[in-house]
């Protein structure tokens, strides 16, 4: 019996060895559990828009330093529909516009129609919320997941 675990084992082992890295347990009498590596952080890898900066919960001094990014689809400026083109919205202290909604322009909704990626803006201290929201050329809101919230502490 201890042989049989042990050549299965070394099966296993060899397979995994042969596809990705692996994790070993020791256990007792020449047995050895194989498990695979756990699998890689894919959360950067979606499609949609981030902030590069601030961060999530980050306290922050006024003016507050924006700064913008996307993948899966391309920053252009406002005018034109082009299908996977764009451009990004600051909403402060709200949520995400509905897919096919026009982004409001007002002191709360910060158009950046000539395809800007940074910004600086004053908030004033205490807790925010900053969505980010990513719309077609005609201001058309490409829905929620097309936009990221984040909370910040101005001091």
């Amino acid at each position: 019996m201890k042989k049989q675990i042990f050549m299965a084992s070394m099966v296993a082992l060899a397979l995994v060895s042969c596809n990705q890295k692996a994790n070993k347990t020791e256990v007792t009498d020449e047995q050895t559990i194989v498990q695979p590596a756990p699998p890689v952080d894919s959360t950067t890898e979606q499609n949609g828009v981030y902030f590069i900066s601030p961060k999530d919960g980050e306290v922050v001094k006024s003016p507050v330093v924006i700064e913008m990014g996307v993948k899966g689809m391309e920053v252009e400026a406002a005018g034109e529909l082009h299908e996977g083109k764009g451009h990004h919205h600051l909403i402060i202290d709200e949520g995400y516009v509905a897919k096919g909604s026009v982004v409001a322009k007002d002191e709360k909704h910060i158009h950046y129609g000539k395809g800007e990626t940074s910004d600086t803006i004053q908030l004033s201290p205490g807790a925010h919320t900053l969505t980010l929201q990513f719309a077609d050329g005609l201001h058309q809101s490409y829905g929620k997941d097309w936009s990221k919230t984040i909370s910040v502490t101005v001091q």
